[in-house]
C-alpha cells in the first residue's frame, strides 16, 4: 500500500537524521584524542650489597631480592667477598629478574685477627673466645663505587641515588620512595641498631640538628649505613670518596659521608625522621648438628644447595 511505503520512507529518513545528530554530538568519541604525556620517570636507585659465603647467605639474599623486585628502577650491585664469583650468587641473581651487576673482591685481611691495631678494630669478649672484629665490606663497597663511576660516565642519564645495603637487613618499600626525593644526601631513622630501639637524626625546623645515638655518639656522623643515601652524581664530583681499611667498624659511615656532605646539608626524610622504614636486623648463625656425632646420622645432603 502507498501509505505504508510513505510511512516507511519517513521512518527511514527520521532514523538517518537521528544517527547524523548522534554522530555530531559524539564527535570526541570517534576523533583522535591527544592527552598530555605524563612523565613516569623515577630516578635509578643503585643498591650496593657486599656478601660473603655462609650457610644463611642464600636465604638472606633470597629474602632481600624478593623485596627489591618490588622497587621500580632499581639496580642491584652485589659484591662477593671471594676470589671468584660463586655459582650460588650468580644463579640467584639471574633468577631474580632484577637489573644487577655481579662483582667480586677478596678482603685483604681477615675479619678476625689478634694482631690488628686497636684503633682500627673493635675488641669483643665472648663466652669462649676474645677476638678483634674489623670493619667488613670495605673493599667490596669500594669496588662497587669504582664500577658505578665508570657506569655513570658512560650513561646519558646520571641521575640516581646510591644506597649501601647489608644483605640481612630489613627494608620497607617506603624507604626507597624516600630516596627518590634526595637532592644531595638524605637521612632517616634505623630501627634496632646501636643498642637502641631506633637510632635517628634529630630535626629542628626542618634541619638536622644532632643525632640520637648512644654507641660512640662522638662519631662525626653517628648513623648506621642503612640510614642514608647519596646522590649518585656526587661520586663523579668526588672521585676520591671511598671507604677506608684504616677506619674502624662503626666509623665507615662517617668516612664516606665526609667527602660529600656536612651535617648542615643533610636532608631529613621519612617525615622529618619520625618514621622507621629500615631495620638493622641480623640473621642468627644457624646451629647445625655434626652428623658424625649422632647415633643415627641422617642421609648425606651435601649435593643440595641451601
Amino acid at each position: 500500500m502507498p501509505f505504508v511505503n510513505i510511512k516507511k520512507q519517513y521512518l527511514a529518513f527520521g532514523m538517518l537524521v537521528f544517527v547524523v545528530l548522534f554522530l555530531f554530538n559524539s564527535r570526541p568519541a570517534i576523533q583522535c584524542q591527544f592527552t598530555p604525556e605524563v612523565s613516569t620517570y623515577v630516578p635509578t636507585i643503585y643498591g650496593i650489597t657486599p656478601t660473603y659465603a655462609r650457610l644463611a647467605q642464600k636465604a638472606d639474599l633470597t629474602r632481600l631480592s624478593q623485596t627489591l623486585m618490588l622497587v621500580k628502577n632499581f639496580h642491584w650491585i652485589v659484591i662477593e667477598d671471594s676470589e671468584t664469583k660463586t655459582s650460588l650468587v650468580e644463579n640467584l641473581l639471574k633468577e631474580s629478574t632484577l637489573k644487577y651487576t655481579h662483582l667480586n673482591v677478596k678482603t685483604h685481611k681477615s675479619k678476625h685477627s689478634t694482631v690488628m691495631d686497636v684503633n682500627i678494630c673493635v675488641f669483643k669478649t665472648e663466652t669462649i673466645t676474645t677476638s678483634w672484629y674489623c670493619a667488613s665490606g670495605v673493599e667490596q663497597r669500594n669496588v662497587a663505587l669504582n664500577w658505578l663511576r665508570g657506569h655513570l660516565k658512560d650513561s646519558d642519564d646520571k641521575r640516581g641515588a646510591v644506597y649501601f645495603m647489608d644483605d640481612d637487613n630489613t627494608y620497607s618499600l617506603k624507604v626507597f620512595d624516600e630516596m627518590r626525593k634526595i637532592k644531595k644526601v638524605g637521612v632517616w631513622p634505623v630501627g634496632i641498631v646501636g643498642g637502641m630501639r631506633v637510632e635517628m637524626p634529630l630535626v629542628t625546623d626542618g634541619k638536622v640538628s644532632g643525632f640520637n645515638a648512644v654507641w660512640k655518639p662522638f662519631r662525626p656522623f653517628p648513623i648506621d649505613m642503612a640510614g642514608f643515601a647519596i646522590n649518585a652524581t656526587l661520586f663523579l664530583l668526588h672521585p676520591e670518596a671511598k671507604f677506608s681499611r684504616k677506619v674502624q667498624s662503626g666509623f665507615q659511615e662517617s668516612e664516606i659521608l665526609k667527602y660529600v656532605t656536612t651535617k648542615d646539608d643533610l636532608e631529613p626524610l621519612a617525615e622529618n625522621c619520625t618514621k622507621v622504614y629500615v631495620w638493622h636486623t641480623r640473621t642468627q648463625k644457624p646451629s647445625i648438628l655434626n652428623p658424625k656425632k649422632l647415633k643415627h646420622p641422617p642421609l648425606p645432603d651435601d649435593h643440595i644447595e641451601v
